[in-house]
């Protein structure tokens, strides 16, 4: 196996950890880390529940983080490891940092803006364009969520059958 592929791996590993993090607080298990040089400068995970606002994806947690560390705006030479496709919020902060690359662990067809939708990762209109590597670690990063998601429509069917709540 290459290097890269085993470093993608790798660093995917460490996203889906984040990821886990979130669904320990209920929210939805994406995770997200941004290297630098082989260094993790940045680390997040969804918190929009727990912190109340929409802003609150592992992809901006992550991006505020790294640019503390760098000191900058701007993190070129970074590679984000991101375990769910991210949205067009994401998407554009991604283009806005200069992000090198980022490493998808699953599609989003629902709301992934950097190809399932559209891509704004690599436009040609903008003056920075995104290097894309999909579907490391996709089933790991997929069933996470899949799971998430069949907890939670079991607990939203066990309280609406519960005649306590009647």
């Amino acid at each position: 196996m290459q290097k890269q592929v085993r470093d993608d791996y790798y660093y995917m590993r460490k996203a889906l950890r984040q990821a886990e993090r979130a669904a320990a607080l209920g929210e939805v298990p994406i995770g997200c880390v941004i290297l630098y040089e082989g260094r993790i400068i940045g680390r997040g995970f969804n918190r929009r529940k727990t912190q109340h606002t929409t802003l609150a994806h592992a992809e901006i947690t992550a991006i505020r983080q790294a640019c503390r560390v760098i000191g900058d705006w701007r993190l070129e030479g970074c590679t984000m490891y991101v375990t769910l496709e991210p949205c067009q919020m994401c998407a554009g902060a991604i283009v806005q940092s200069r992000m090198d690359r980022v490493v998808i662990g699953t599609d989003n067809p629902k709301a992934g803006c950097a190809g399932s939708i559209l891509n704004l990762l690599q436009m040609k209109e903008f003056n920075h364009r995104v290097e894309i590597t999909r579907g490391i670690m996709q089933e790991e990063c997929s069933s996470i969520l899949q799971e998430f998601f069949r907890q939670m429509r079991a607990r939203e069917q066990a309280r609406k059958d519960d005649p306590q709540d009647i």
